[in-house]
């Protein structure tokens, strides 16, 4: 195995610097392209390979994308590298827990369509997960055919974040596809993300060899169908790597503080010019925020969307003390409301 062939997996010194002298000979790394309940998929610069999992290891620490030791003779992973990247979402229910979507992505590629499924509040949360995990992010239009104007979507795109690239193409169109190629070189790993029935399928389709189901648009929203149903790594004809994901219904958004502010980098630095330190930037006097958005330098949805993901991260983050506190704390302000209007009607 040289470094040459792990190399085109995606192998980096940032593995190879947490590996003792000898472990890569004893115990070859292999990359996950598939992972189950009881067991996973992984690629080496021999083929592919099933893997089992030890007890301390679960299924839920891993991604698709992750770097894992394997005991060749048992075919049993030894333990998991840690990676560059990592994606995850906030899972369903009421217990704070994550989700992995994907592990050591490079870019992460938003797809989106120019129809009713382009939407800003989304798109800014999919920017906000890849600036949490230091993904470069590219938000991908399809379908530019059912509008009059393409170009408008790519304006807006772009106009979420100063830290994001747009570009529209035609996914059935094979030449198209070449405009991916300054983001899929040899080695890399993008991931693509987007709501069911976008035209994520027909990419892989296009810049891979594989052949995934793609289904037509619904009569009377031009919305597509979902197809993929698992995560999974591919080869691209180029040499790079890529994730395909089910369509996601929901994002939520746990501990993502700093990618917020990266992409909102601009209110966030408004934010500090405000007159007071603790401006919640509705009514008080020297709100630099409202000033803005009184000169039409702010778009207000924009800011509205902002402060409804700040909040949202806040709420999710919160340790249960923390919780508790906060039930507390809105108590005791409902008691004082209470005896206050109890106090002027006495």
């Amino acid at each position: 195995m040289t470094d040459a062939s792990l190399a085109a997996l995606g192998w980096s010194d940032s593995f190879a610097t947490q590996l003792d002298a000898g472990e890569i000979e004893a115990t070859p790394p292999a990359r996950l392209c598939d992972v189950h309940r009881d067991r996973v998929q992984a690629m080496t610069p021999g083929g592919e390979i099933t893997l089992t999992l030890p007890g301390n290891i679960p299924v839920g620490d891993l991604a698709v994308g992750d770097w894992v030791l394997v005991d060749p003779d048992e075919n049993r992973v030894v333990r998991a590298l840690e990676p560059r990247s990592v994606l995850r979402r906030r899972a369903a229910g009421t217990v704070l827990m994550h989700q992995l979507i994907a592990a050591n992505v490079d870019t992460l590629i938003i797809v989106t369509s120019c129809n009713a499924d382009f939407n800003p509040a989304r798109l800014e949360r999919y920017l906000t997960l890849a600036a949490s995990s230091d993904t470069e992010p590219l938000i991908v239009l399809t379908k530019g055919d059912l509008v009059d104007n393409a170009d408008d979507y790519v304006r807006q795109a772009e106009a979420l974040s100063p830290h994001v690239s747009a570009i529209t193409l035609d996914a059935r169109d094979p030449a198209a596809l070449d405009l991916l190629s300054p983001w899929l070189k040899p080695g890399a790993t993008a991931a693509l993300v987007g709501s069911s029935g976008v035209g994520k399928s027909t990419i892989l389709n296009g810049l891979t060899d594989e052949t995934s189901e793609t289904q037509g648009n619904r009569k009377g929203d031009n919305k597509g169908r979902h197809t993929t149903t698992a995560r999974s790594l591919r080869p691209t004809r180029s040499g790079a790597w890529l994730i395909d994901t089910p369509g996601m219904r929901s994002l939520g958004m746990s501990e993502s503080g700093d990618g917020i502010d990266r992409v909102f980098s601009d209110l966030t630095e408004l934010a500090t010019t405000c007159k007071f330190s603790d401006c919640a930037h509705q009514s008080e006097p020297g709100c630099a925020i409202q000033a803005a958005i009184l000169a039409g330098e702010i778009d207000a949805d924009r800011f509205q969307r902002w402060e409804k993901l700040l909040a949202e991260d806040r709420f999710n983050s919160e340790t249960p003390s923390e919780a508790r506190a906060r039930k507390r704390g809105f108590t005791k302000k409902v008691k004082a409301s209470v005896q206050g209007k109890r106090g002027r009607q006495g």
